[in-house]
């Protein structure tokens, strides 16, 4: 992927942690997802007073995406709040795996710039999909 793109998803993600609603823990994460048609799709995390309301940023951005009509994560970016890197949870490595394949890149980047790729299937081996579904009906 050009290194231009990868820029503009950090850029994406980094000012979408501006917009995060995130009175309780005050960890303010970006996201920013690629499909593969070229458009970007931003989302930040939203905290709940009910906590397991909250929704997180690449759930967020994975959202807007489906509601933009695109189907296919090309890369996504999750932009930390502090000079640690954030990995996505566990819900969201299979929210990203069920629009991703195992090779999509997921790119970290701290607040002060540093980066670190992984890809879908390093953060979520085995991951479960649709043709899963699908083996259990021909076995059935």
């Amino acid at each position: 992927m050009e290194n231009k793109r990868i820029t503009q998803l950090k850029e994406t993600a980094q000012a979408a942690k501006q917009h995060a609603h995130a009175p309780y823990s005050g960890f303010h994460v970006g996201a920013a997802v690629l499909t593969t048609g070229g458009s970007i799709f931003a989302g930040c995390n939203l905290e709940n007073a009910a906590y397991p309301l909250g929704q997180c940023a690449e759930a967020t951005a994975i959202g807007a995406m489906i509601a933009g009509g695109a189907r296919q994560i090309k890369a996504i970016v999750i932009a930390s709040p502090n000079d640690s890197f954030c990995f996505p949870c566990g819900g969201c490595r299979q929210k990203i795996a069920e629009f991703a394949g195992d090779d999509t890149p997921v790119i970290l980047v701290t607040d002060d710039g540093k980066t670190e790729t992984y890809t879908v299937g390093d953060l979520l081996p085995h991951a479960f999909r649709f043709s899963n579904l699908q083996a259990d009906k021909e076995h059935a």
